[in-house]
């Protein structure tokens, strides 16, 4: 098996070990990490950060510590396993789109710039793009997700909401053609291509594998389980992930989404241990819930 060149982020490597009880225990993260080549001060360093952002809570010291998910770290995690939900169903189903644009207006002041930027960030965190200058829009159906973080951060009097099946920007009422200029998908697909290029193989080799009867350690599975998934969410993380209606066809996007769930399956099947890995374990149970 052919390893990867993705420099990999120790926080995707932490936050991937989270449990379903949305725990993260150091005595499980470090020999997972050491078999990725991370050092365990690299390890303690990131928890530390997570805890300082109010993402988590340590409970205990050294060995039987253990970090429980604040609020905002399960918003956070949440926030990926619907969406990683929503991109399989979607692919799935075809479909998603109710030919609605939602639109969100906000006039904030400068005085208040901070919960403006906030605010914007939910926005375009949510799959939103940015019409003009506090005018936003999307196709999902937002406006719950909206209204909770304009009141979260105490903005809710200066946000306007509507709906229109009739959207026209620069002159451009056609929908695909405005979710490519909006949403940047030329550059999006490309993104993706690069990654069904560089891991395209992958379901050949595992298969290779099993031809021979041979079995993946967890020194060989783990580095490069964790180096395809960061290369996957480095595209993923961008997608707003729009409704099949209003993309190019074929969408790279479904190809790479494809790619990613065949070869975790086939790369489980042919560990060696037993039971799913603790690496990425949320993954599997979000893919494995799909009809």
């Amino acid at each position: 098996m052919s390893r990867t060149t993705v420099q990999v982020p120790t926080r995707v490597l932490v936050f991937g070990m989270t449990r379903a009880d949305h725990t993260i225990l150091p005595s499980e993260v470090i020999p997972v990490a050491e078999a990725c080549g991370q050092s365990p001060d690299q390890i303690r360093s990131c928890l530390r950060r997570l805890v300082t952002e109010g993402l988590f809570l340590r409970r205990g010291s050294g060995r039987d510590a253990v970090y429980e998910a604040t609020p905002a770290g399960l918003a956070a995690m949440g926030t990926t396993m619907e969406r990683t939900r929503l991109a399989y169903v979607q692919d799935a189903a075809g479909r998603g789109w109710d030919r609605q644009w939602r639109l969100v207006g906000f006039a904030v002041p400068e005085r208040n710039r901070s919960a403006r930027d906030a605010f914007r960030e939910r926005l375009l965190a949510l799959g939103g793009s940015a019409v003009q200058g506090g005018l936003y829009v999307s196709p999902h159906p937002w406006h719950k997700d909206v209204r909770a973080e304009a009141e979260r951060l105490g903005l809710a009097d200066q946000v306007s909401l509507a709906t229109t099946d009739d959207l026209e920007v620069g002159g451009e009422r056609d929908p695909r053609e405005l979710a490519r200029r909006l949403w940047q998908l030329d550059d999006l697909a490309s993104r993706y291509r690069r990654f069904t290029d560089t891991y395209g193989g992958i379901p050949a080799e595992l298969t290779a594998l099993r031809e021979r009867h041979e079995r993946l350690a967890d020194a060989t599975f783990l580095p490069l389980a964790l180096g395809m998934a960061v290369a996957f969410s480095e595209c993923f993380g961008r997608d707003p992930l729009l409704p099949p209606e209003l993309l190019p066809r074929p969408w790279p996007g479904r190809e790479a989404r494809e790619l990613t769930a065949r070869s975790r399956r086939q790369a489980l099947a042919l560990r060696q241990a037993n039971g799913l890995p603790p690496l990425f374990r949320l993954f599997d149970e979000a893919i494995e819930a799909i009809p």
